[in-house]
């Protein structure tokens, strides 16, 4: 059980905030997440979400734009932000008597951001969010995987179906009073997570909260989630694209299904991808690219969504001229094999979950970070402190029965990569 120390509190207007006291290091960090991702976003404007963390640096009323980087920097601290499918995020760490400069600066970026929004602010950083897709997707090798997978794990009315970065035509369609509209429907008080952690004097950091958020109205109720948030818990048969095109070695991805981050089976599911993909331990790494030698390299990776169902990743990159059938077949196998998960893999990955977990939340940034997840995820960032021991419940029976039951024939989808002159 870690120790993590929670204080809650809620404002008038809605808005949650989390202090965690810690003053072994003069220094302090401050989180704010907000309820809205790419899964919010309605058809024709996919990629509004990220194309806002971008105008969020762009100014507000009392703030020129860039001055924001130029403050906390000049304080002797960082920043930055990022957006995700559940949620976008602001953060900065800074020298802790800096705590009302970051406070300041984030509750005028919440209050009083529209003044300062312009055609021109707009236009250049439309511009900026198509060079990024250009040079992270369309321009690089693999780049768009996560849009081809998301296309055939989700179904085209889900919230997850479309790329958080969206696509070129819509970030060219969104207007000035697009931005205006998604601002004041998701920028307020009542979709906002805060958390402090760090060093700092818990009553006078909320006597600044309160000063600098408290006069922030209240917005509207949340809207729903666009589309349609039920989803089967298995996709029902096997999927499949090729691209052929400009990428070094063949290489296959494979999705599947699984419970989501607020299902008790999410943990099964995370424990299951530890055995398989965590480390050069992992069964995956042992017998592929060790012992067997048919992979350059393997990975594992679970995805921690929210709505109706997540996403467990693997990945095989074959040697060149490799068949990506041999790599097909060398991945299903380990899949296939997990009923036979030993004890010693399942304290394994309970040890590796909780060596990840106590060096993150040795940095107060990430300790920060981790605190606003669970408050708006689970509406208790305490939960954090439980974390391991929900991992170090699961059992042999539990992966066997998540083996047969999410990484089957009626719950597969493969993306497969081969070098070669095409798209």
């Amino acid at each position: 059980m870690l120790n993590v120390p929670v204080e809650r509190h809620r404002l008038p207007n809605g808005l949650r905030v989390t202090l965690s006291l810690d003053r072994s290091v003069p220094i302090v960090a401050v989180n704010l997440w907000y309820g809205v991702g790419s899964r919010n976003e309605r058809s024709g404007r996919t990629g509004f979400a990220h194309l806002f963390e971008h105008m969020m640096f762009q100014g507000s009323a009392n703030v020129p734009k860039n001055r924001h980087f130029e403050l906390v920097e000049q304080a002797g601290g960082s920043l930055n932000a990022s957006t995700w499918f559940d949620r976008t995020n602001y953060y900065e760490t800074l020298p802790s008597h800096h705590l009302e400069l970051a406070l300041w600066l984030e509750s005028d970026r919440m209050g009083w951001m529209l003044p300062a929004m312009t055609q021109e602010k707009l236009e250049n950083q439309q511009g900026v969010v198509k060079n990024e897709r250009k040079e992270r997707y369309d321009n690089q090798p693999y780049g768009d995987w996560d849009e081809r997978m998301q296309a055939l794990v989700f179904p085209p009315d889900h919230p997850y179906h479309h790329s958080v970065i969206g696509s070129m035509e819509d970030i060219g369609a969104a207007t000035l009073e697009d931005v205006a509209e998604f601002f004041r429907t998701f920028y307020v008080p009542n979709n906002a997570v805060l958390t402090l952690a760090g060093d700092f004097d818990p009553d006078d950091a909320l006597g600044l909260i309160e000063t600098y958020f408290g006069e922030i109205p209240e917005g509207a109720p949340i809207p729903p989630l666009p589309g349609n948030e039920e989803i089967p818990p298995v996709i029902g048969e096997m999927v499949a694209e090729e691209v052929i095109g400009n990428v070094p070695l063949p290489r296959v991805y494979l999705g599947a299904r699984v419970p989501p981050l607020t299902d008790e089976g999410f943990h099964t599911a995370d424990v299951a991808a530890t055995v398989l993909g965590g480390g050069k331990a992992s069964r995956l790494y042992r017998s592929l690219v060790r012992e067997k030698r048919v992979a350059k390299d393997v990975l594992a990776y679970l995805f921690p969504l929210q709505t109706g169902a997540s996403l467990l990743l693997f990945w095989i990159t074959g040697y060149p001229g490799a068949d990506p059938d041999t790599l097909r077949g060398a991945l299903l196998g380990e899949l296939e094999g997990l009923g036979s998960v030993t004890d010693g893999e399942l304290n394994r990955a309970a040890a590796l979950t909780e060596t990840h977990l106590i060096r993150s939340i040795q940095q107060v940034g990430t300790r920060a970070d981790l605190l606003s997840m669970f408050d708006q995820t689970f509406d208790d960032p305490g939960r954090l402190n439980s974390e391991v021991e929900r991992v170090r419940a699961v059992t042999k029976a539990q992966v066997r029965k998540f083996g047969q039951e999410f990484l089957g024939s009626e719950n597969r989808a493969f993306l497969t990569y081969v070098p070669g002159e095409g798209q």
